[in-house]
């Protein structure tokens, strides 16, 4: 028997930003996930809950 992993086949989502210190909670509120801080001293993070991939770039960052 061959075991199977689950793949999602949904794109990553990407989000660009100008602080190093990110909050991540899934973005959907009570279908969210428990809230986590990350650090972007590397200049990326990915959240270990909903895969979110956070870039320090604030030339490309909205608002």
């Amino acid at each position: 028997m061959t075991e199977q992993k689950h793949q999602s086949t949904s794109p990553v989502e990407v989000i660009y930003v100008a602080d190093h210190r990110i909050c991540c909670d899934g973005g959907g509120g009570p279908l969210g996930h428990p809230k986590v801080w990350y650090s972007l001293d590397d200049g990326r993070a990915e959240c270990g809950y909903c895969g979110r991939v956070y870039i320090y770039d604030p030339e490309k960052t909205t608002g």
